[in-house]
């Protein structure tokens, strides 16, 4: 195994599946091996010079599709790592992989009549557009960071459900088999979703900072820019057409986390950065807007109405994870008060406290934050002295009366300190918590443990401590619909596994071809690339009559306008 895999923490996990290789059909790797071909060629001066060299490096053949494993062999040379995903996975987890070093690849391939572009992730996009980016170190760092401080930012309570919708939506289209009523259902929910959203999110930004460089961007000046984002990397459609005049070049910056886009269509603007290192000053710039440095009351509010699990840290180093569900403050914005409800876990240095994770405190975390009233140094800064004077130490009976109007009473018990002595949490029994007239924490309820910390300096998507809470960023129920091929279909299927072993056995008997192309246009008068593939075969060949016969039938499909440029492009690079 990768090494890279060996450190994934077991929640991500479950996002993981089996690349089933043997489940690749013929005509799939052809429709690999035709893009992989019509791509190298059209991009030897439209890509950023890293894609081609970065091919080789990371494993990525032109002839077939990709085996995971094997690509691991040549990621863990640059230390990275990739793996196997169904469809879409949750933003936060996808970046988290990120932050990791992992690549995520979507183990399906695109449907031949989506060859130019797909809204669902796949192997083409995952491995031949993500892949061979970052075998450039300097990219590599930023798509890291990126995962680092993509996987903190705080989702709406929407951000999940437009994911959900996504999701079903790229399983619908890649289908053949669904029906037109189902996919048109489901593009209507994802716009009716989007259409609700009046504010975006942390997530919602940062998602759309990774879609204008990650997915969509160019590189160099905006004259002559170079591709470097997978998305135009795996499009055959786009990558010809997005260095065109009529598509807007607008410079690089933290402006692009406010422009939204839709995946179902070719992008009317795109994004130009100087060269990779101001990829990461940018987002160096958006992590510095973010609840993640900026903690506070705003982030607070902001994980209460994302209604998911995050956590705030204290000035003490002290984390708190669960479901934010209220917060007391003043009309000035200082925290006085903070709860959660449902399982809670508390950590320190993004490891959870010895008998403080979520099976201890099962019902929900509250504490007062802030200076006691009328007393300039808090307890965190305290020293021995300092907290015997005001009685704050074990088996004394104590009233706290915090600044906010919080009130603690009870007998302290013990307390846990950071590596640096300050006092992290404390815990008393027999105390009463209330805020004015109302009760906050009763003695009959158990012990009460106090989170210690005169600020909130940071907030953030997600536990502290990942292996607090394993089912977190959850799973959506939106399964892939495996597709079930027709008796016709498989049968087209062998006729090109049939010219794949012609082609691999250099045995190029012309009886065989021929008996190919007949059943061929006879029974799929539709199927373009497998004829394309016959031609290839014989085009070196004397059997001049035969190439003529093929060469007039690929003109007679090129008068469909939407074979045209796939079989103009294959005669240009094959021939």
């Amino acid at each position: 195994m990768n090494a890279i895999l060996a450190k994934l923490p077991r929640h991500l996990l479950q996002y993981t599946v089996h690349q089933d290789y043997s489940k690749y059909t013929p005509q799939q790797h052809a429709l690999w091996r035709y893009v992989m071909h019509v791509q190298t060629k059209q991009l030897q001066h439209r890509a950023h010079h890293s894609y081609l060299e970065g091919l080789r490096r990371t494993g990525i053949a032109l002839d077939g599709i990709p085996s995971i494993e094997e690509m691991n062999e040549k990621l863990a040379k640059i230390g990275w790592a990739a793996v196997a995903v169904d469809g879409f996975i949750p933003p936060n987890a996808f970046m988290e992989f990120q932050a990791y070093q992992v690549l995520v690849i979507a183990a399906d391939i695109r449907t031949l009549e989506h060859i130019l572009y797909t809204p669902a992730p796949d192997i083409i996009h995952e491995a031949a557009g993500h892949a061979p980016i970052i075998a450039n170190p300097e990219y590599a760092e930023y798509l890291r960071r990126f995962g680092e401080i993509g996987s903190k930012a705080i989702s709406s309570d929407k951000d999940f459900e437009l994911y959900d919708a996504i999701r079903y939506l790229s399983i619908c289209k890649e289908n053949p088999h669904m029906s037109k009523v189902t996919i048109d259902k489901a593009e209507a929910d994802v716009l009716r979703i989007q259409q609700s959203i009046t504010e975006l999110s942390e997530m919602a930004q940062i998602r759309n900072l990774h879609w204008w460089t990650v997915e969509y961007g160019l590189i160099g000046n905006l004259d002559n820019p170079k591709i470097y984002g997978a998305g135009l990397l795996s499009s055959l459609g786009e990558s010809e057409t997005c260095l065109n005049s009529d598509v807007k070049k607008l410079p690089y910056s933290i402006e692009a986390a406010t422009q939204n886009f839709d995946i179902t269509k070719p992008q009317p603007q795109l994004y130009v950065s100087p060269d990779f290192a101001y990829l990461s000053m940018v987002l160096e710039e958006f992590a510095n807007t973010m609840s993640l440095r900026k903690g506070g009351l705003s982030g607070i509010k902001k994980l209460i109405l994302s209604k998911n699990i995050g956590s705030i840290e204290l000035s003490t180093g002290l984390q708190i994870s669960g479901i934010f569900s209220r917060v007391i403050a003043d009309e000035d914005g200082k925290v006085w008060y903070v709860q959660t409800k449902g399982p809670t876990a508390l950590a320190s240095r993004d490891k959870e406290l010895i008998a403080h994770g979520t099976t201890y405190h099962t019902d929900g975390f509250g504490s007062p934050i802030g200076k006691l009233k009328g007393i300039n140094l808090a307890i965190e800064d305290m020293y021995p002295s300092d907290l015997e004077a005001y009685g704050i130490y074990e088996g004394k009976e104590v009233v706290l009366d915090f600044a906010g109007g919080i009130k603690v009473v009870g007998e302290i018990i013990t307390g846990i300190r950071n590596l640096q002595g300050k006092i992290q949490l404390i815990s008393f029994k027999n105390c009463t918590v209330t805020y004015k007239d109302e009760v906050l924490f009763k003695p009959e309820w158990g012990l009460y443990d106090m989170a210690v910390g005169k600020r909130v300096l940071s907030a953030f998507a997600g536990p502290a401590d990942p292996t607090s809470f394993l089912n977190y960023p959850k799973v959506s129920d939106k399964e892939s619909i495996p597709i079930t091929y027709t008796a016709k279909e498989k049968q087209l299927h062998e006729l090109y596994r049939k010219l794949r072993t012609i082609r691999d056995s250099k045995n190029y008997e012309i009886a065989a071809l021929q008996s190919i192309f007949k059943l061929l246009k006879e029974q799929y008068p539709k199927d373009w690339l497998l004829p394309l593939e016959i031609l290839e075969l014989i085009n070196t060949t004397n059997h001049q009559d035969f190439k003529v016969q093929l060469t007039d039938y690929l003109g007679q499909l090129k008068m469909n306008t939407e074979y045209t440029s796939l079989i103009t492009q294959g005669m240009d690079t094959f021939l």
